[in-house]
Protein backbone atom coordinates (compact mmCIF):
# COMPACT_ATOMS: atom_id res chain seq x y z
CA UNK A 1 0.00 0.00 0.00
CA UNK A 2 2.83 2.16 1.42
CA UNK A 3 4.31 2.21 -2.23
CA UNK A 4 1.01 2.06 -3.91
CA UNK A 5 0.53 5.37 -2.65
CA UNK A 6 3.85 6.55 -3.19
CA UNK A 7 3.84 6.51 -6.89
CA UNK A 8 0.91 8.21 -6.85
CA UNK A 9 2.34 11.15 -5.84
CA UNK A 10 1.79 11.39 -1.95
CA UNK A 11 5.08 11.65 0.33
CA UNK A 12 3.92 9.42 3.32
CA UNK A 13 6.08 7.61 4.53
CA UNK A 14 5.53 3.78 5.57
CA UNK A 15 4.33 5.11 9.47
CA UNK A 16 1.86 7.28 8.24
CA UNK A 17 0.41 5.16 6.29
CA UNK A 18 0.06 2.31 8.64
CA UNK A 19 -1.29 4.77 11.38
CA UNK A 20 -4.11 6.20 8.81
CA UNK A 21 -4.85 1.98 8.05
CA UNK A 22 -5.40 1.06 11.81
CA UNK A 23 -7.55 4.25 12.29
CA UNK A 24 -9.72 3.73 9.60
CA UNK A 25 -9.95 -0.04 10.93
CA UNK A 26 -8.74 -1.64 8.03
CA UNK A 27 -6.15 -3.51 9.66
CA UNK A 28 -8.40 -6.30 10.67
CA UNK A 29 -7.33 -9.73 9.86
CA UNK A 30 -9.70 -11.39 7.34
CA UNK A 31 -11.40 -14.46 8.12
CA UNK A 32 -10.45 -17.52 6.98
CA UNK A 33 -13.05 -19.60 5.33
CA UNK A 34 -14.00 -22.73 7.28
CA UNK A 35 -12.87 -26.07 6.06
CA UNK A 36 -15.31 -28.36 5.38
CA UNK A 37 -15.45 -31.99 7.14
CA UNK A 38 -13.74 -34.54 5.56
CA UNK A 39 -16.19 -36.70 3.89
CA UNK A 40 -16.94 -40.26 4.46
CA UNK A 41 -14.63 -42.47 2.46
CA UNK A 42 -16.22 -45.88 1.58
CA UNK A 43 -14.13 -48.75 0.79
CA UNK A 44 -14.29 -49.81 -2.62
CA UNK A 45 -16.56 -52.90 -3.20
CA UNK A 46 -15.35 -56.48 -4.11
CA UNK A 47 -16.42 -58.11 -7.09
CA UNK A 48 -18.31 -61.22 -6.32
CA UNK A 49 -18.07 -63.21 -9.64
CA UNK A 50 -15.59 -63.30 -12.33
CA UNK A 51 -15.97 -61.30 -15.81
CA UNK A 52 -17.50 -58.55 -13.94
CA UNK A 53 -14.82 -55.72 -13.51
CA UNK A 54 -11.65 -55.65 -14.41
CA UNK A 55 -8.70 -53.18 -14.32
CA UNK A 56 -6.70 -51.27 -16.31
CA UNK A 57 -3.16 -50.44 -16.28
CA UNK A 58 -0.32 -48.80 -18.63
CA UNK A 59 3.29 -49.29 -18.35
CA UNK A 60 5.90 -47.21 -20.09
CA UNK A 61 9.49 -48.15 -20.06
CA UNK A 62 13.06 -47.51 -22.09
CA UNK A 63 14.82 -50.55 -23.30
CA UNK A 64 18.60 -51.11 -23.49
CA UNK A 65 18.61 -49.29 -27.18
CA UNK A 66 16.86 -46.31 -25.77
CA UNK A 67 13.48 -47.28 -27.76
CA UNK A 68 10.37 -46.43 -25.73
CA UNK A 69 8.31 -49.67 -25.07
CA UNK A 70 4.67 -49.05 -23.54
CA UNK A 71 1.99 -52.21 -22.31
CA UNK A 72 -1.44 -52.26 -21.21
CA UNK A 73 -2.13 -54.57 -18.81
CA UNK A 74 -5.91 -55.46 -18.40
CA UNK A 75 -6.63 -57.52 -15.21
CA UNK A 76 -9.86 -59.23 -14.08
CA UNK A 77 -10.45 -58.33 -10.30
CA UNK A 78 -12.17 -61.23 -8.78
CA UNK A 79 -9.49 -63.58 -9.76
CA UNK A 80 -6.40 -61.85 -10.46
CA UNK A 81 -6.31 -63.01 -14.27
CA UNK A 82 -4.55 -61.29 -16.69
CA UNK A 83 -6.96 -60.95 -19.91
CA UNK A 84 -4.34 -59.43 -21.98
CA UNK A 85 -0.83 -57.66 -21.97
CA UNK A 86 -0.56 -55.61 -24.97
CA UNK A 87 3.20 -54.49 -26.05
CA UNK A 88 4.32 -51.85 -28.41
CA UNK A 89 6.39 -48.94 -29.29
CA UNK A 90 2.89 -46.64 -28.82
CA UNK A 91 -0.47 -47.22 -27.99
CA UNK A 92 -2.99 -44.78 -29.66
CA UNK A 93 -6.65 -44.83 -28.22
CA UNK A 94 -8.01 -46.70 -30.86
CA UNK A 95 -6.01 -49.53 -30.56
CA UNK A 96 -6.90 -49.40 -26.20
CA UNK A 97 -10.35 -49.05 -27.05
CA UNK A 98 -9.98 -52.43 -29.86
CA UNK A 99 -8.26 -54.58 -26.83
CA UNK A 100 -11.33 -53.50 -24.25
CA UNK A 101 -13.75 -54.68 -27.07
CA UNK A 102 -12.37 -57.88 -27.56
Amino acid sequence: MHHRLRNLGFGWNHKRVYRIYKSMKLNLRSKRKKRLPASFKESLLRSVYPNVTWSMDFMHDTLENGKSMRSLNIIDDFNREIFNITIDNSLPSTRVVLQLEH
